[in-house]
């Protein structure tokens, strides 16, 4: 073994990842300044009271954006959902069109002199 061989490190087992309660309990137990739920909150955040109309004005704030947010990222999905059959049809649709004109061309064709090859 020369001087560059590397000691493998042995890392340690991931723990489990929480149960929904011992989310639920985290979030519930986390302080209203948590960033986690600041992070929305306006550009000028109230002063510095701490007055419980301050938090309850945040929510009240937060609350239809969250909702407008998950609103519009339904309806993208749906319009991407949507596309993707209006994609698949445009193509069946120029399949179609493609074998059509292979059509017209053969039967227009057999009327037409052979073209020369030389």
């Amino acid at each position: 073994m020369g001087p560059k061989a590397k000691k493998r490190v042995v890392l340690p087992t991931r723990p489990a990842p929480p149960t929904v309660e011992q989310i639920l309990e985290d979030v519930q137990g986390a302080p209203a300044t948590d960033p986690v739920f600041t992070v929305l909150a306006p550009e000028d955040p109230p002063g510095p009271s701490g007055r419980t109309e301050d938090t309850e004005a945040q929510r009240e704030w937060l609350y239809p954006q969250s909702r407008a947010y998950v609103a519009t990222n339904q309806r993208l999905q749906q319009a991407g959902s949507g596309l993707k059959l209006k994609l698949e049809v445009l193509r069946r649709v120029g399949e179609e069109l493609e074998q059509d004109i292979d059509r017209v061309t053969r039967s227009a064709l057999p009327m037409a002199p052979a073209p020369s090859s030389g």
